[in-house]
């Protein structure tokens, strides 16, 4: 192996140390009282009206009989839940709210530590992540400077049950309503569908012209998600809000402990949305204006077991003042699936993280959005079991990826043939090393070999290798599903064993098999690889940090790379013994045309001699 592509290595493994580092768990800060700024939202139509902040704390203060419409007869509260094949959703009059919302087909972390199989609401799911008991509210400032939070009304409903349970084919309509002094109403009406995980919702405001200020209100998620995966740290690093406005996503992401996040947009959005790791809450207007807008706040919390990012994301819709206003929105809480996501037609798909390569997604996202996702579905399709799945999918990749790797690994064992002649140089050489370095480039020349030949090949790979490791890190496709043995979830780390102790700098405690399968398979093809005895350290050097840094990676993603290295194995013994054909033999025309590198270095060279040849005459 030759410097150029030894320091390619060592440049992909600090890459994957600096992105270790930055999410990997960072100690707690001293805990403070922090203050709940999830439900408080700038006015920024207006100047002269009471703060949110202000209006929020003297709500808080309001007894809960009192309004800002006045004294209101107080109503017990009613809780309707809805079965549906896909969820089950509770909804309450107060505020006129989602209050929980479970996904049946996704279970939770500690699923198979629950005794009681037949404890619904501890096996599945559940969305909604409200301290007050609900979420999805509508906002808006009186024209006395009032913040008025509908979550605190009392709504009435049309509903005389409490239970419906949907088929795929049925629908329910749940009329909201609340009433306040001389016929004003303030309504919410939902649609939610039997087979389905988006509901329409009409928001309408009756003779609220004189009450509603700044021509706005705003429809707000408040409390970000409920947190639902066993690595809190991974979920909170994969958690976001966005809104899609200008053709473009936009997204928010606190990253920093302790310190908000947030992000004023005006003008048309398409949707905004709140994330976790896989799942998501989107809220979408059936008629995007121009005079719209959204709001965001984001705040990152490390806590004694974890980490938590929290967002609230608010569609700001404007009020045109008439006696009755309608809007509609479509609601969609569910899986991020991108297959699902995009049926919808409303970009909603740009929702999936497919990753970047240095900040340019451009590159990155079509690989995983038409090649990999479709293949990996592809198989899947035939193949039940998705470890199954993840190896016949190693093998397609890496067969696809031959003729880059293959001349990569000739350039790899033609610089090592060239070795011998390369020492030779420096020992005839050795008080000379501008001469060895000419002499070296002569020797490329003669016989047509690149210095970069086996750096190309590994950099031209490289966008595939980070779109396949976003794939697997983000697919909702195999969250939770099992492979064979210990193995039981290729979403999570294989874990065989746990340390006393957490490792200095890497900050794990547990030891995966398929990482100690993946630094093995590593270890034996750098002894296959490394020849200069100069960089024999590499051999064992690289394994180790890398079976560290994928000891707490998904096991799935581990499976990948093992067999990714096993299969380049049996290629490297492959190429490596095909000795005709790989050969050093003199080009019929080495000065015919030379290579970039090539080129470069002569030039070098040129500018040197010019240099020393100044020096020269200055003496």
């Amino acid at each position: 192996m030759d410097k150029q592509t030894t320091a390619a290595f060592i440049l992909i493994g600090v890459i994957l140390v600096v992105w270790l580092y930055f999410n990997s768990p960072t100690p707690p800060p001293p805990q403070k009282k922090q203050a709940d700024t999830t439900q408080v939202f700038q006015d920024t139509l207006t100047k002269d009206v009471q703060t949110p902040a202000a209006a929020q704390k003297e709500q808080e203060e309001i007894k809960k009989e009192e309004t800002p419409f006045g004294n209101m007869p107080s109503r017990q509260e009613e809780i309707v839940t809805i079965d549906t094949d896909l969820t089950r959703i509770e909804l309450t009059s107060k505020g006129a709210r989602i209050r929980k919302y479970y996904l049946k087909e996704f279970g939770t972390w500690y699923r198979d530590d629950i005794k009681d199989t037949t404890n619904f609401y501890d096996k599945h799911v559940q969305l909604v992540n409200s301290k007050d008991g609900g979420d999805f509210n509508i906002l808006f400032v009186t024209k006395e400077g009032k913040l008025v939070n509908t979550s605190s009304l009392d709504f009435k409903s049309n509903l005389k049950n409490y239970y419906y349970k949907l088929s795929a084919e049925d629908s329910l309509v749940i009329n909201y309503e609340f009433e306040a002094a001389n016929n004003k109403f303030i309504r919410k009406n939902f649609i939610i569908y039997g087979n389905d995980y988006s509901s329409k919702v009409d928001v309408e405001f009756e003779n609220m012209d004189d009450v509603i200020s700044s021509f706005r209100y705003d429809v707000v998620w408040s409390n970000g998600l409920n947190f639902v995966e066993k690595n809190s740290v991974d979920e909170a690093n994969y958690s976001n809000a966005s809104a899609f406005s200008g053709e473009e996503q936009v997204i928010v992401d606190a990253t920093s402990p302790g310190e908000k996040e947030t992000k004023d947009i005006n003008g048309k959005v398409d949707w905004v949305a709140v994330k976790n790791k896989y799942f998501a809450a989107v809220i979408s207007p059936n008629l995007p204006n121009d005079e719209g807008g959204a709001y965001f706040e984001g705040t990152h919390v490390n806590l004694l077991d974890g980490t938590r990012e929290y967002y609230s994301a608010s569609l700001k819709i404007p009020f045109k003042n008439q006696k009755i206003q309608k809007d509609s929105f479509l609601l969609y809480l569910g899986p991020i699936d991108y297959d699902l996501l995009k049926n919808y037609g409303r970009n909603f798909e740009t929702v999936v993280d497919f990753g970047s390569f240095f900040g340019l997604k451009f590159i990155i996202r079509p690989i995983s959005e038409y090649v990999l996702l479709p293949l990996l579905q592809f198989l899947h399709s035939i193949i039940p079991n998705y470890g199954l799945v993840i190896i016949i999918f190693s093998i397609i990749i890496k067969i696809a990826l031959h003729p880059l790797t293959r001349q990569s690994l000739k350039s790899m064992k033609k610089m090592q043939l060239l070795q011998p002649k390369i020492a030779e140089l420096k020992e005839k050489h050795k008080d000379d090393p501008q001469k060895v370095q000419k002499e070296t480039m002569k020797l490329y020349s003669t016989y047509g070999i690149n210095p970069m030949g086996g750096c190309l090949p590994l950099f031209f790979q490289m966008p595939i290798l980070i779109a396949l490791w976003s794939l697997f890190n983000v697919a909702i496709d195999i969250r939770q599903k099992p492979f064979a043995l210990w193995i039981d979830n290729l979403s999570q780390p294989d874990v065989i064993a746990r340390l006393p102790f957490k490792i200095p700098l890497f900050g794990i405690d547990v030891i995966s098999g398929l990482a100690l399968g993946l630094g093995i398979t590593m270890f034996i093809q750098q002894k296959m690889s490394v020849k200069d005895p100069s960089q024999k350290a590499i051999v064992y050097i690289m394994p180790v940090m890398f079976t560290l840094m994928f000891m707490t990676f998904p096991s799935g993603l581990n499976l990948y790379y093992m067999m990714f290295n096993l299969l380049s194995i049996g290629q490297q013994y492959y190429v490596n013994h095909r000795k005709d054909d790989i050969e050093l033999v003199p080009v019929a025309n080495p000065k015919q045309k030379k290579g970039f590198m090539a080129r470069m270095m002569e030039a070098a060279e040129k500018q040197a001699h010019e240099q020393r040849k100044g020096a020269g005459k200055k003496r």
